[in-house]
C-alpha cells in the first residue's frame, strides 16, 4: 500500500530527531482509512520543539511532497510535558501552522490509538474526562458548526456537506452514549437520526465509490436538518 510507503518513509525522515512517540488517530486507527481518500492523522512527540527543530521538521515534510498521499498526512508535534490547553506546531494542508489537539483526538488516542512508535498515548497524555468530551463537543458543534450553516456556499462543497453530517453523528453517539464511532458507523447512524436518505446515500457512493448521481439539492438538505438538529442536541447536553 501506498500510504504504508509513506508512513515508513516519514518514520524514517524522523528518525534523526529521536522521537520519543509517533501515534495515528483517525480513521488509520479506528479502522475506517480509505487509501487516497482518508486522512493520514499523525500525532509525534519530540523532546524539544526550538526554532532549529522546527526548520528541520519544515524541510521533511517538503521533501515529502514528492510521495504519493503526501497531501493527506497531517501530523501535529507535541512535547512530552505539552499544555493541552494550547495549540501545538501542525503540518496539514501542505503547511506549518498551530492548532490544539482536541479532547476528541485524546480520547481516540486512549481508546484505539495505534502506537507507530515508542511509548504508547496514556504514558505521555493526560486523561479526557466524560464531562470535558461533552463540553467540547456541544461547543464544537455550537460555535463551529451551528454558525457555519449560514455560510450557503461552503455546503457546495463535499468536504462540508460529508463532514459536517458525519460529525453530527458521531457527536450524538458520543454524548448520548459517551463512546466515540468511526465515520462508517456514523454514516450507517444517520438515517435513524432522521437524516435526509438521497444525502446520506450520496456520502456513501462518494466515500466508498460507489456509482450514483449527485443530489442537486443537497445543500439546502443538508442545511435544512442541520440546523434544528444541532440546536435540539445542544439544548439536551450544553
Amino acid at each position: 500500500m501506498q500510504t504504508d510507503v509513506l508512513l515508513d518513509r516519514f518514520l524514517a525522515d524522523l528518525a534523526p530527531l529521536a522521537p520519543v512517540a509517533v501515534w495515528a488517530h483517525g480513521s488509520l486507527a479506528g479502522g475506517d482509512y480509505q487509501e487516497g481518500r482518508s486522512d493520514l492523522d499523525l500525532i509525534a512527540v519530540l523532546d524539544r520543539l526550538g526554532p532549529r527543530t522546527v526548520w528541520r521538521l519544515a524541510k521533511l515534510h517538503a521533501r515529502l511532497r514528492a510521495e504519493p498521499l503526501s497531501g493527506q498526512l497531517h501530523c501535529t508535534y507535541l512535547t512530552p510535558a505539552a499544555d493541552m490547553g494550547r495549540r501545538h506546531l501542525t503540518w496539514a494542508h501542505e503547511e506549518l501552522f498551530k492548532r490544539p489537539v482536541t479532547p476528541v483526538t485524546r480520547r481516540e488516542l486512549h481508546s484505539f490509538g495505534r502506537v507507530l512508535l515508542g511509548k504508547p498515548p496514556p504514558d505521555l497524555l493526560p486523561p479526557v474526562s466524560d464531562r470535558e468530551l461533552t463540553d467540547f463537543v456541544c461547543r464544537d458543534l455550537r460555535d463551529f458548526w451551528r454558525p457555519a450553516l449560514g455560510n450557503a456556499p461552503l455546503w457546495t462543497r463535499d468536504v462540508w456537506v460529508d463532514l459536517g453530517l458525519l460529525t453530527f453523528a458521531r457527536a450524538s453517539v458520543t454524548l448520548r452514549e459517551g463512546r466515540l464511532v468511526s465515520k462508517r458507523e456514523a454514516l450507517e447512524l444517520l438515517p435513524g437520526l432522521g437524516a435526509p436518505m438521497e444525502v446520506v446515500e450520496d456520502i456513501r457512493r462518494r466515500r466508498y465509490g460507489w456509482p450514483g448521481p449527485p443530489v442537486e439539492n443537497r445543500a439546502a438538505l443538508t442545511r435544512g436538518y442541520l440546523g434544528p438538529a444541532i440546536d435540539e442536541l445542544v439544548a439536551a447536553y450544553d
